[in-house]
């Protein structure tokens, strides 16, 4: 055979047997189409079967294994519960086991014993105050409570309570103990180190603070977009005077610098009205804005809808 015929049949042979192989791939999907349509007519197990048998294989993307939720059961703090039943102890007397205050201590505390103050002795406290909850093993509490007497001296009670396991229910288990005081903590140094003087920034928080706290003027002027804050309502003050500013970045304290520069700053202000003067500080931060500072958060407060960030 001359080498050319040769090349013809070689070059007529590639064609059709590509030709035989794409045939033979379409005879392949359509027995597996036929196999899994017979599959679902006759049921569902036939149909697993059918396209185990598929030389066509799906991977998931993604386990369908459900993620686990984990939910953690939150301890009810019994430290309203203890600072009632100190409260009501307190006013109660075992001279006097009846009254309304003795009765409900003891319901809150069974087989208590009452306290038995001295006749004419001011041994009722004028507030309790729940100021520390310990909780222990086996739904125990330790909750301390602070009483505070019209002399100003104040006395810290150990109350122990039991809750049920759905802390839906508390018990006193038995009479308080007198305990000292917290301990005052370590306070951290100021991160308030830049002084500022009068200008813009000072000017602005004043500006700020007398609309919120005397109502002298709108507060919205005074904010950064997007936020908003409401005055304090009614309004408790008639004047309000910037005594200090203070703030963290160093941008505070010259000229308004370039448009989205943040800092923060701590305002000592002194508050009148017609029962005197009030020292008060309040921590904001503010944003540069064409020229001029904004409030963009109130730290001190609650704000509302991108108020403090």
């Amino acid at each position: 055979m001359s080498p050319g015929k040769q090349a013809s049949e070689s070059e007529a042979a590639a064609p059709m047997a590509a030709g035989a192989r794409l045939e033979s791939m379409r005879r392949r999907v359509r027995l597996s189409r036929l196999a899994v349509l017979s599959a679902i007519a006759a049921g569902p197990v036939a149909l697993c079967v059918a396209v185990a048998s598929t030389r066509a294989t799906v991977q998931a993307a993604t386990s369908s294994k459900p993620a686990a939720v984990r939910t953690a059961a939150v301890a009810a703090d019994p430290g309203g519960y203890a600072q009632l039943f100190v409260g009501v102890w307190l006013r109660s007397s075992a001279d006097d086991a009846t009254s309304a205050q003795a009765r409900l201590a003891q319901s809150m505390a069974p087989d208590i014993e009452l306290p038995a103050p001295a006749a004419g002795a001011q041994s009722k406290p004028e507030s309790v105050t729940a100021v520390r909850s310990a909780q222990r093993e086996g739904g125990a509490w330790s909750v301390t409570v602070a009483a505070q007497y019209a002399d100003g001296s104040v006395r810290y009670y150990a109350v122990p309570v039991a809750a049920d396991p759905a802390a839906t229910s508390f018990t006193v288990t038995s009479t308080p103990g007198v305990v000292a005081g917290p301990a005052r903590t370590e306070v951290p140094k100021p991160s308030y180190g830049v002084t500022v003087p009068d200008g813009d920034l000072s000017s602005a928080v004043g500006e700020f603070l007398a609309a919120y706290l005397t109502g002298a003027g709108e507060v919205d002027r005074y904010l950064a977009p997007g936020v908003r804050m409401s005055a304090v309502s009614p309004a408790p003050y008639t004047t309000v005077s910037v005594q200090q500013v203070s703030a963290v970045e160093e941008a505070a304290a010259g000229q308004v610098p370039s448009d989205g520069t943040k800092v923060r700053v701590l305002v000592q202000v002194e508050a009148r009205d017609s029962g005197g003067r009030w020292p008060l500080a309040y921590e904001l931060t503010l944003k540069a804005r064409s020229g001029r500072w904004e409030v963009a958060a109130l730290e001190s407060g609650t704000a509302q809808d991108g108020g403090a960030r």
